[in-house]
């Protein structure tokens, strides 16, 4: 792991101590644990009752209803649940290019995000995109002693999700952290991550550079994935068009998202980095 992801993720876990996750109103799930959610479970919270049917355990029947209306019925009680947080990180190559912060700044909103769902009493599981979705090594310990938080794959997000996909807790909130510069359909990946989730928040992590590209003149743009160059003279007309290119293609993920039920929302590299993000607009985190 390069020392300045390192760094960041130091430097992002301190910043996480100040904050605490917001859960969606629907509510995590997770096995036994400290909160109370909306589905049935085993909880002593009593909820209502239901019919018995054939293989119900006996030992949940009200012989009290059974009396007084001779029909068996079942106590339903309230499931207890843990919450439970999964962060999924764009491990390819255009998330750290030489010369920017991109991964820098990647790396701090994961160390933050994680000590945030901590300070929250949640569970949590890192995932890294590449040839499929691979746990982070040590991803339930500190942040700064995470390993393998490395952007080298060749292979977009949306092609590690059909290679290897996350085995993403039922009812969990679910974070996404990428630059979203792939082509492809982004309701494939936005489906695949929404379903059977508590919520979806995206966050979309450019460059100054990548939001407002300066005219260069003559250029030569290597795909950071494919190693395709293109030759190109940058103008200011080439400026505005990429500008508009980026805008469609930002709307396209927020109409998906919102489609989904999904929250999106685009991040400064270089400002996370400078602390002039509040964490806050990540539409997940609160002070507290």
């Amino acid at each position: 792991m390069k020392p300045e992801i390192r760094q960041a993720l130091r430097d992002g876990e301190r910043k996480g101590s100040a904050y605490r996750l917001e859960w969606p109103p629907l509510g995590p799930s997770g096995a036994m644990g400290a909160r109370l959610g909306r589905r049935v479970g085993t909880s002593i919270d009593f909820q209502d009752y239901r019919e018995y049917q054939p293989g119900d355990d006996l030992r949940f029947v009200d012989w009290n209803v059974y009396a007084r209306t001779d029909r068996m019925a079942i106590k339903l009680f309230r499931e207890e649940v843990t919450p439970h947080l999964d962060l999924l990180i764009d491990g390819s190559r255009s998330m750290d290019l030489e010369g920017t912060v991109k991964g820098a700044a990647v790396a701090y909103l994961a160390g933050a995000l994680a000590v945030a769902a901590g300070r929250s009493l949640c569970t949590r599981a890192v995932w890294l995109s590449g040839e499929g979705f691979q746990r982070l090594r040590n991803d339930v310990w500190s942040p700064s002693i995470w390993d393998g938080l490395e952007f080298e794959s060749v292979r977009t997000p949306e092609e590690a999700l059909e290679g290897l996909p996350p085995r993403l807790q039922r009812l969990g909130m679910r974070v996404f952290l990428s630059d979203l510069l792939w082509p492809g359909e982004p309701a494939h990946v936005v489906r695949r991550l929404v379903t059977g989730g508590a919520g979806l928040v995206v966050v979309q992590i450019l460059t100054r550079e990548e939001l407002d590209p300066p005219a260069r003149g003559g250029v030569r743009l290597t795909d950071s994935e494919t190693g395709e160059a293109l030759d190109l003279h940058v103008d200011h007309e080439v400026v505005r068009q990429y500008r508009s290119a980026l805008a469609r293609w930002q709307e396209t993920w927020a109409g998906t998202c919102r489609a989904c039920g999904a929250w999106l929302t685009t991040v400064v590299a270089e400002e996370v980095l400078e602390g002039r993000l509040g964490l806050d607009r990540l539409g997940l985190l609160v002070p507290g």
